[in-house]
């Protein structure tokens, strides 16, 4: 490591939690171990946080919310909630890893400095993420999913197999985590898998049945401000809102694989590694760098990669990833001449395709759902662990020391844990009403993370901090997302603050 500047050895942010470490930025070349970092270099080595993100951002809003509410009501009205939820969450999701990026920690761990400090802010903010995405709705319509593709059907109301599908596949991955040198990689590797084929299978698909009518019907709902369509439920446009593109609100508990990745300071911290690999140190508090023209120059070289990792891949995918099976559900609607429901919606455009044109694509359409589902579930259900397993690592030296300082050690009898109760509760409810539940939840964060980002961000060295506008986005992110989690409250004690 680097040393540090002469009389510059630590800097204190926030309250509560140990002061950051200085050092000097590392350089990309160096992260990445390239000699120059180009485009095919960019793309095969800094490229990944992102893809994670995504391979979660297209599954539930994509498969299931955003194509229940095509299938019911149509582009109008419900197309610019898609394009304005997703331009908020990526600049969210660039102030979120602007942090990471900076100091090395993670959001959960972050938050821990913000008044009153870690014994609030970190418990909170893991139960959040827990209760938000323990409901498994996810895991349970890729079930669905499965079940469709064994028996060649849909799957009838009354039975519990997709339901024991969807528990193998939460062991699926477990496995998938246990067998990584370094988790973050595996994840990154099989979404680059993942997400390519579910893009490229489902853009073959629309253009071989989709008429051109439907994209620009699609196209021209994106970008056309318009009333809700009438029918539509205030929670029903907050629950598609907050999961287009990623969890609204908190989004936050996916951009810490930035720092597993290397991103700036990351590169300082540690990472998880998994059970193959070799144990790694992961630092119990960040770093950060000191403020000189070179650190600045190096700073704006990480912001930039961060930028392209965000708008070039996340954003544009998680377009395509919305905009793809919603003009396939908008066409499978109008050619089968009835609309989706809640128990259906996993496997009615498989269902339909097989009716018009055979049994081939009614098995592309469902192995294509499965994957979008299992990237969610793969992405969620590892978060959810990773979250806890930073917070406990970072708050507590008695974990450290019992754990011996390697965190594996807790991360996965955790996931264990974490798998027998997502088990418990999938056999519970409809998918799409799980669902529908967490992203609604998710709006919650927008009440709250987007004052604490503030709160970081206008203390970091001044190289790193946001511009004026930044926070200004940052304040729209509480407005749209936050109105959408008090109306779902209202809603469920009574009457919606809005109908349509």
């Amino acid at each position: 490591m680097t040393e540090n500047p002469p009389g510059v050895t630590e800097r204190q942010l926030g309250v509560s939690r140990p002061a950051l470490v200085v050092t000097h930025l590392p350089e990309p070349e160096e992260v990445f171990g390239v000699g120059r970092l180009g485009a095919k270099e960019l793309f095969k080595f800094a490229v990944g946080p992102s893809l994670i993100a995504l391979g979660i951002s297209i599954g539930s809003g994509e498969w299931l919310l955003g194509p229940q509410a095509v299938g019911q009501y149509g582009f109008v009205g419900v197309g610019w909630v898609i394009l304005v939820s997703a331009i908020l969450q990526t600049f969210y999701n660039v102030e979120c890893s602007r942090y990471v990026i900076a100091t090395g920690e993670v959001p959960v761990v972050g938050w821990g400095r913000v008044p009153p400090g870690y014994l609030f802010w970190v418990p909170i903010s893991v139960f959040i993420i827990i209760f938000a995405f323990i409901a498994g709705g996810w895991a349970s319509a890729a079930g669905q999913g499965v079940y469709a593709l064994v028996h060649g059907v849909v799957p009838p109301a009354e039975s519990t197999e997709p339901e024991w599908w969807a528990v193998a596949l939460l062991v699926l991955v477990f496995l998938i985590t246990a067998s990584a040198r370094r988790i973050s990689r595996a994840l990154e590797l099989a979404n680059w898998v993942m997400v390519s084929t579910i893009l490229l299978g489902l853009l073959l698909i629309d253009l071989f049945v989709v008429p051109f009518s439907q994209w620009w019907e699609a196209i021209r709902g994106f970008v056309t401000p318009a009333a809700p369509p009438a029918g539509i439920t205030a929670t029903q446009i907050g629950a598609l809102a907050g999961f287009t593109a990623l969890a609204s609100g908190l989004n936050w508990y996916v951009m810490g694989h930035y720092r597993d990745k290397g991103y700036g300071m990351g590169h300082r911290a540690g990472f998880i590694a998994g059970l193959r690999g070799e144990r790694r140190e992961l630092l119990a508090s960040g770093v950060t760098f000191p403020e000189d023209e070179r650190n600045a120059a190096l700073w704006k070289r990480w912001y930039r990669l961060l930028l392209i990792d965000m708008w070039g891949v996340f954003f544009a995918g998680a377009m395509l990833g919305m905009l793809l099976p919603t003009i396939l559900m908008a066409q499978a609607v109008e050619m089968s001449g009835r609309r989706p429901t809640q128990a259906d919606v996993p496997t009615f455009v498989a269902g339909v395709l097989r009716a018009e044109y055979g049994p081939f694509l009614f098995y592309v359409a469902l192995v294509l759902g499965v994957l979008i589902l299992f990237s969610t579930q793969l992405g969620i259900f590892e978060a959810m662990v990773r979250v806890t397993t930073d917070a406990a690592h970072a708050t507590s030296p008695r974990l450290r020391a019992l754990i011996e300082g390697d965190p594996r050690r807790f991360y996965y009898p955790f996931m264990i844990v974490l798998l027998v109760i997502i088990s418990i509760i999938i056999f519970q409810a409809l998918p799409v009403s799980l669902v529908q539940w967490s992203a609604n939840m998710s709006n919650l964060g927008a009440l709250i993370y987007p004052f604490l980002l503030m709160y970081l961000n206008s203390r970091l060295p001044r190289a790193a901090r946001p511009r004026w506008w930044h926070y200004v986005i940052l304040v729209l992110n509480f407005l749209f997302f936050g109105f959408f989690f008090v109306n779902f409250i209202a809603d469920f004690v009574g009457d919606p603050l809005l109908t349509f």
